[in-house]
């Protein structure tokens, strides 16, 4: 924690939903409430920033660099999955004769 009492830590996450992820955890504020912002760390070097409300944390367990980074590297976090997202417009589709 900083000298504030917010947390600037490497640590493993578990959410409600069973739910465990790891990386460098923050507090801001976005939207008027307190947010943790998790910064997941994968094997490539991306890293993959999530937001989460205090209500959803389980338990926050403070780790090592060392031991976040590779949980992080496993879990590879995506805000958005493809099916989640329509085809771009005048893509070809099989199902659709006009290819609209």
């Amino acid at each position: 924690m900083d000298d504030n009492g917010k947390f600037d830590t490497w640590a493993i996450l578990e959410l409600m939903g069973h739910r465990r992820l790891a990386g460098f955890l923050t507090e801001e504020e976005h939207c008027g409430q307190s947010m943790i912002r998790l910064d997941v760390h994968d094997a490539d070097g991306i890293v993959t920033t999530q937001f989460y409300s205090g209500a959803a944390v389980y338990c926050i367990t403070p780790t090592t660099e060392e031991i976040a980074r590779q949980m992080g590297a496993r879990s590879k976090p995506a805000p958005v999955a493809r099916y989640e997202l329509e085809p771009p417009r005048g893509s070809y589709d099989a199902d659709d004769a006009d290819g609209f």
